[in-house]
């Protein structure tokens, strides 16, 4: 959650920070006036309440001296109800003013480029060249098709449409991406967890998917659980509501999870073959820093998803996101996207974000410095979709005939070669 304080002390220059994001300014002129509501309701309870102390002393002495209390009493008793009146109007503008503020979204950085879509990013480099081929490269769901990886059909009939079967080569694929993910992630630091893919509500209120994109969650019905978009939710949330000690940072954290979004806004889109699912797997990176440690935190993770891909022998390059198509949580955010010879373009396939200390304050992940306790800051990127890079594998590997041939490094995680 924002920094409630600095908005209402700093209130124009954070709302310039927020229109950057593409927030619109009423929802901020509701919480400016909400801001004023609860100064206001704050200032007649603190009056009343000082009357009611000034009266209780007075209500003591006229006891102590045997007078009539009576009047007094009855006087007093109207001001305790009157307070108490104010302290629930003080006390139900406050929570709305919190619910409204949960629905805010990071401050980005001030080096965050302007802009209003994905269109307005701004490339920061290229990593290798695409493959010139021989031949016109096919799109992954024809490679599919011929090779008997993915069953669309079968997908659809188990749950419903956005769903497929990995079938043969590519499911020893997708398993032996995961291994060498995590296996790679390790070797940099990581340390590998295994964490439920069922988490409350608090947790994604921590992370905050909730409540902003309730409508893109997979929930248990009768239950306060919610199928993870995203290992981010359960990493992160490890240490909701801990105070850790000063030495315990940077946590660096990566998980093999699946993943289930509803997609609710992306109806009509990548509708064809398996860019965009109701579930996917993906392995995840999480940190959990000092402040001063976060940036050089960023860029090892940056660095490392890239590594990855590299590694591949995938051609990519770094995107710096700017302010309109940057992540409710994210003050900053760098997307790898890999080079796509089937669709000719390059397409997301990893991103990775500082949060600064917004998801910090919502969870109270908190350290120790001294005697202070102080907010952390957390990150979170993908090291990789796994679904989004079997597509890069199959369309950047692939032969006239339409055969995949395995990246190097794959090779000893699978039991036989394509």
């Amino acid at each position: 959650m924002i920094d409630l304080k600095y908005l209402e002390k700093n209130f124009d220059e954070a709302s310039a920070k927020l229109a950057k994001k593409g927030v619109k300014s009423e929802i901020l002129d509701e919480l400016k006036e909400l801001f004023a509501n609860l100064k206001k309701a704050k200032a007649q309870f603190e009056s009343k309440r000082a009357e009611q102390k000034s009266l209780s002393k007075e209500f003591g002495a006229y006891k102590a001296q045997g007078k009539d209390i009576s009047e007094l009493k009855e006087k007093l008793d109207r001001l305790k109800e009157e307070a108490a009146s104010l302290q629930a109007k003080a006390d139900e503008i406050e929570q709305k003013l919190l619910q409204t503020a949960l629905a805010i979204p990071n401050f980005p950085d001030d080096s965050v480029p302007e802009g209003e879509s994905e269109d307005d990013n701004v490339e920061i480099k290229k990593v290798l060249t695409p493959k010139e081929f021989s031949f016109t490269p096919k799109e992954h769901w024809e490679l599919a098709e011929i090779n008997g990886w993915i069953d669309f059909e079968r997908g659809v009939k188990l749950a419903k449409s956005r769903f497929a079967i990995l079938r043969n080569d590519a499911a020893k694929i997708e398993r032996a991406l995961i291994n060498f993910f995590l296996d790679f992630n390790a070797k940099n630091g990581f340390n590998e967890v295994c964490v439920p893919v069922l988490n409350n509500s608090k947790m994604l209120l921590g992370t905050g998917q909730l409540p902003k994109f309730e409508d893109d969650l997979f929930k248990v019905e009768g239950e306060d659980l919610y199928l993870i978009p995203t290992a981010e939710v359960a990493l992160t949330n490890m240490y909701n509501d801990e105070i850790l000690s000063a030495d315990e940072l940077p946590i660096l954290l990566t998980a093999y999870t699946p993943c289930f979004r509803k997609e609710a806004g992306s109806a009509g889109r990548d509708t064809r073959g398996i860019i965009r699912q109701h579930q996917f797997d993906k392995v995840e990176m999480v940190a959990i820093t000092k402040p001063e440690q976060s940036d050089e935190i960023f860029e090892k993770m940056v660095q490392n998803a890239s590594d990855i891909l590299t590694a591949l022998g995938l051609p990519h390059r770094l995107v710096e996101l700017c302010g309109g198509d940057l992540g409710f949580s994210a003050a900053r955010t760098i997307d790898l996207e890999v080079w796509l010879p089937g669709q000719n373009r390059y397409r997301e396939i990893s991103s990775v974000s500082n949060t600064r200390n917004f998801q910090a304050r919502r969870a109270k992940i908190r350290y120790k410095e001294g005697k202070k306790n102080i907010l952390t800051h957390t990150l979170n990127g993908s090291a990789l979709a796994v679904g989004r890079t079997l597509i890069a594998i199959m369309e950047n590997y692939q032969n006239e005939d339409g055969s995949i041939d395995i990246p190097e490094v794959l090779k000893p995680y699978m039991e036989s070669k394509i």
